[in-house]
């Protein structure tokens, strides 16, 4: 790992935590994980002894210490039986104070992984005698061929909290899911809850996909998870999460996206950096229940930006990165063009609620700063149960979210001279299949609401052989200091033909 990512790695990651009553023998499934969740909501919450010694905390080991202690592949779980799925585990430490449980399950049903230092190459470390031999594991990882035949690649990650990341074929890691959001940027501060305890099932020889089950707790809700993990050109990671509340909380995110924004085209804030364009995902995607497609770009803002959009039932909602050129980043350290986009794709009935991304100031690239999540409402009530169901993909890009033309640049600045320069002028870049089909020379026209009586002047389209699709121009100008929302799409007669490009002008 390059030390950029591996400084952003420990920023990310909280801590787990070790709590779970010993699994019963037989078969296991989610309905299990369930009962002990429910049980634990009856209870007030507890945060567990923390048994990671503080000597193997930061403040105590470093960095190069911990990243010294490395799971020996050779003693990966069910390599000696050939399968297409292979666990490692990470060892507790630094920034991961708290240990999960894992078990395996298999035919005769699930069995306690107890702590091996056998498991881990400790590199130049003198202290492996010294650590608890019940210290447990801070999370685990799971492996496949589905890059290479001939090696086990990372396929997904669970570690800190609720956190979770995986890989589509062509990826490498950029933004992170968890089980569960609470509190995101309230004043009384946010809440992790955390993965307490894994399942994993052991695969069949020909399997395609992998199943593992989490137990999460937390001083709101705790939760039981089902994750069925399918590889592939775009990683299928289907989840069915039950979850019981103690409390009700001011905010409850359901399915969160993380990602980090630092600048792109469209920022209008200088920093002082070689590269065009730093992010892990540079937009917002939502497909409404009505069929819309939505789109904002990401930015770094000046404050905390929060964007809600209320609907009903919505058909899925991504963090997305479009730049896949090189040119778009000039970075051959972080690789940003491989980051994956991740689409949350909803099952059955969500009800009412809304779609909301949160953008964070951030001072650099290390924070993850844009977080994205389902606010349902009204809230799960204590002493009931909240089920959910959704499949996030994990991609390099898909014609089909959306399926129309696509905004794929958002460029803004404060006008022309000869214009008033008391808003933005913007130019957005539209283009798809459908937009480069259209007869030569016909010109689509543009469909552009502002908020709060701003004027919007200098409104025109043209051709963009660049890209061959159609750029959209226009001046902002806001009557007051709220803040505007914009919306724009292209449209020939009755006939949309691109996604609803949708941004925020604060003053």
């Amino acid at each position: 790992m390059r030390r950029r990512e591996r400084i952003r790695f420990v920023f990310r990651l909280l801590a787990a935590l070790a709590l779970g009553a010993a699994p019963r023998a037989g078969a296991f499934g989610l309905d299990d994980v369930a009962q002990q969740a429910a049980a634990l909501a009856g209870t007030p919450y507890v945060d567990r002894e923390k048994i990671v010694p503080k000597w193997m905390l930061v403040g105590s080991m470093t960095y190069d210490q911990w990243r010294d202690i490395r799971f020996r592949p050779d003693r990966a779980i069910w390599r000696d039986l050939h399968l297409p799925f292979q666990v490692q585990l990470f060892h507790p430490g630094l920034y991961f104070d708290h240990s999960v449980r894992v078990n395996l399950v298999d035919a005769a049903g699930p069995h306690p992984l107890a702590f091996d230092p056998a498991l881990f190459n400790y590199g130049k470390n003198d202290f492996a005698a010294k650590i608890p031999k019940d210290i447990g594991y801070a999370g685990l990882r799971i492996h496949s061929t589905f890059k290479k035949p001939d090696y086990f690649d990372e396929l997904i990650v669970f570690l800190g909290a609720s956190y979770f990341r995986a890989l589509g074929r062509d990826n490498l890691y950029g933004l992170s899911a968890r089980g569960l959001a609470v509190d995101t940027v309230e004043p009384t501060g946010e809440e992790f809850p955390r993965f307490v305890e894994f399942w994993i099932v052991q695969p069949a020889p020909d399997a395609k996909a992998v199943e593992l089950f989490a137990l999460l707790d937390g001083p709101t809700s705790s939760g039981a998870y089902r994750f069925l993990v399918t590889p592939g050109e775009q990683t299928r990671v289907d989840v069915d999460a039950r979850l019981f509340p103690r409390r009700v909380p001011k905010v409850l995110g359901i399915a969160p996206l993380t990602s980090m924004f630092f600048f792109g085209e469209n920022t209008t804030r200088h920093f002082d950096d070689f590269r065009p364009e730093v992010h892990d995902s540079d937009g917002f995607l939502v497909h409404f229940d009505s069929g819309e497609w939505l789109w904002r770009p990401l930015d770094n803002p000046g404050r905390i930006d929060t964007a809600s959009f209320r609907t009903r039932n919505p058909r899925g909602f991504g963090l997305v990165q479009r730049d896949r050129d090189f040119a778009d980043y000039q970075d051959l350290e972080t690789q940003a063009e491989r980051r994956p986009s991740a689409w949350v794709e909803t099952h059955g009935d969500w009800g009412d609620g809304a779609v909301r991304l949160v953008e964070i100031p951030t001072p650099n690239e290390l924070n993850d700063n844009v977080v994205a999540f389902w606010v349902p409402d009204p809230l799960p009530q204590p002493g009931s149960e909240a089920r959910y169901s959704y499949t996030i993909w994990w991609y390099g890009d898909d014609a089909a979210r959306p399926p129309g033309g696509r905004a794929i640049a958002t460029r803004r600045d404060r006008g022309a001279v000869e214009t008033p320069r008391t808003g933005y002028r913007y130019a957005i870049d539209f283009a798809g299949p459908g937009l480069a089909a259209l007869k030569a020379g016909t010109t689509p026209r543009a469909v552009v609401t502002a908020s709060h009586g701003a004027v919007l002047s200098d409104q025109h389209v043209v051709a963009n052989p660049a890209t061959r699709g159609f750029r959209l121009v226009f001046q902002v100008a806001p009557v007051d200091q709220a803040p505007v929302e914009l919306r724009a799409y292209l449209a020939a007669g009755d006939d949309v033909l691109t996604e609803t490009w949708s941004d925020v002008w604060l003053p």
